[in-house]
């Protein structure tokens, strides 16, 4: 039998296309405005769709934003997906995130630049706010069968869910520090170069990556 992941339908992709244009239309309006002066039908006209499409998507105007604020940990995971079961896993998780983060393109900067503008408006929107830390929960729990299967058999799974953690909260702490400056998107300073000095931080004294050195930034 197979293991290769399953393709998304036609249908798939087309939602996924229509959920993403929302956020975007919903980041850039919260960029206007603010969150306070945007309401959920302003953000379907902006996107070109009827507001029960709208509601169809998403529950409020502030998680409409969901799939702007989870497109690099997507990214991340399915680099970690791609990796063998055996390869050194703080390395593993180093090279991959050093490259979900990376912006060789214009819409990979583009990504962080919506990131950035709704994570500094979150610091006065609660609800914003609270849509980040469920992106980050999302995250940890789809990234948790990952590290298990990459961390093998004999691995301790309250390590493995720590590790989870940790990396987890790695990006979201270096993506916060990183959106309160106006440091480049690449280079010193940048997601990418603070998300591994998280990692390195906070994953250091892991017995699970004992022996087993990532690469140094």
């Amino acid at each position: 039998m197979s293991t290769e992941p399953s393709q998304p339908s036609l249908t798939e992709r087309r939602k996924a296309a229509t959920q993403l244009d929302i956020a975007r239309a919903a980041a850039a309006l919260f960029a206007e405005r603010g969150p306070e002066g945007t309401t959920a039908e302003d953000i379907a006209h902006r996107a070109g769709v009827a507001l029960r499409t709208f509601y169809r998507y998403f529950r409020s105007k502030q998680d409409a934003v969901g799939p702007l604020l989870s497109g690099g940990a997507e990214r991340w995971r399915a680099l970690l997906e791609a990796a063998e079961p055996g390869d050194a896993l703080a390395g593993v998780l180093e090279q991959a995130v050093t490259e979900a983060l990376r912006v060789p393109g214009a819409d990979a900067a583009e990504q962080l630049g919506w990131t950035r503008g709704l994570l500094r408006a979150a610091v006065e929107d609660q609800a914003l706010r609270a849509v980040w830390y469920r992106v980050n929960q999302d995250s940890e729990e789809r990234l948790l069968p990952v590290l298990t299967r990459l961390a093998g058999d004999g691995a301790d799974p309250l390590e493995v869910r720590l590790a989870a953690a940790a990396a987890t909260d790695a990006v979201r702490v270096a993506l916060e520090a990183w959106a309160e400056t106006d440091a480049p998107t690449s280079g010193p300073g940048s997601p990418s170069d603070l998300a591994v000095r998280c990692l390195h931080e906070l994953m250091g004294g892991m017995r699970l990556f004992k022996g087993r050195a990532g690469n140094k930034a």
